[in-house]
């Protein structure tokens, strides 16, 4: 078999072939490739050249094929629906998908704004398969990696936030979390006397300050710190019984104390935040996958 140098064929050149070899009729290929007839000729001349062969032979009926022609017309429309589903987009089919969709949150970030999704899986989509991961990490890195498909978070990237997308999930604002028997709990809560308080902190990467230590640096003071903590589960555990305060975003916090004897706090006014976005981030590698525009759009819709 002669080497063939791909680089010097005019692909195009088969789509053309494919009419005429299924026609038999230079006109008639013309007038489905809505081609003129002269340059389809100009064609089958370069065709005859590329494959060292005539294709089509005349006979007293018209033309027909060639030996080599009839070897090569099924492969030749093999080939080419092959290339047309290669180039199509793919066709998703919630109803038949068998896909792992992989997310990333922490565990009350995944309670409130992922568990809704396995409903709709179930309703919808019964044989794909929802996998979350809530272990203290750079969140932002597993979307990097292509570890997971999203990530449920408030945070922002602090590089290359370009080749992220993300979804409005949810808005809040941040409360204060403590014991309904703390000394605080009856009264208003103001700046002095929140400084009076032993605080804990959540801390998804158990490095630096929190935010409201931050805010406080900016006022030349400084509050207690007493318990660092990597998950949001285990807040009420720790404060219910103790002295300690900690200060959480509402949605988060109101499913941490519920049945729980604990109570919610405005923060003091010199703390109050802006309102706090979650966002569903996807990487770029993934906006436009079909099983991932269903998940988003359905998320979307529960949420």
């Amino acid at each position: 078999m002669r080497e063939v140098n791909l680089r010097s064929v005019d692909l195009n050149l088969l789509v053309v072939l494919l009419q005429l070899l299924e026609t038999r009729h230079v006109t008639r290929a013309a007038e489905m490739l809505h081609m003129s007839q002269p340059a389809v000729s100009r064609a089958l001349q370069r065709l005859r050249t590329t494959f060292d062969d005539p294709l089509l032979v005349r006979t007293t009926q018209g033309f027909d094929l060639s030996a080599r022609a009839e070897e090569l017309l099924p492969r030749l429309q093999q080939l080419l629906a092959g290339l047309s589903q290669l180039i199509a987009e793919p066709e998703f089919v919630p109803s038949e998908a068998k896909d792992v969709v992989r997310v990333y949150g922490l565990d009350l970030e995944v309670a409130c704004f992922v568990s809704p999704l396995i409903q709709v899986l179930r309703r919808e989509a019964p044989w794909m398969r929802l996998e979350v991961r809530t272990e203290p990490r750079d969140h932002f890195e597993l979307l990097e990696q292509g570890d997971v498909h999203f990530c449920v978070t408030g945070m922002s990237p602090k590089t290359t936030e370009d080749q992220y997308r993300r979804l409005l999930i949810g808005q809040t604002t941040s409360v204060c979390v403590m014991s309904a028997d703390h000394p605080l709990a009856d009264s208003d809560l103001t700046l002095d006397k929140y400084l009076t308080a032993s605080h804990g902190l959540v801390s998804i990467t158990g490095r630096g300050p929190g935010v409201v230590d931050d805010r406080l640096a900016a006022l030349g003071k400084k509050r207690h710190l007493a318990l660092r903590l990597s998950n949001f589960m285990t807040v009420a555990d720790f404060c219910e019984h103790t002295d300690l305060l900690f200060v959480l975003p509402e949605i988060v916090a109101q499913k941490v104390v519920q049945g729980r004897n604990i109570v919610l706090k405005q923060v003091p006014e010199e703390l109050h935040s802006p309102v706090i976005n979650f966002y569903l981030y996807w990487h770029e590698r993934y906006h436009r996958d079909p099983m991932c525009r269903w998940i988003r759009q359905r998320i979307l819709e529960v949420i």
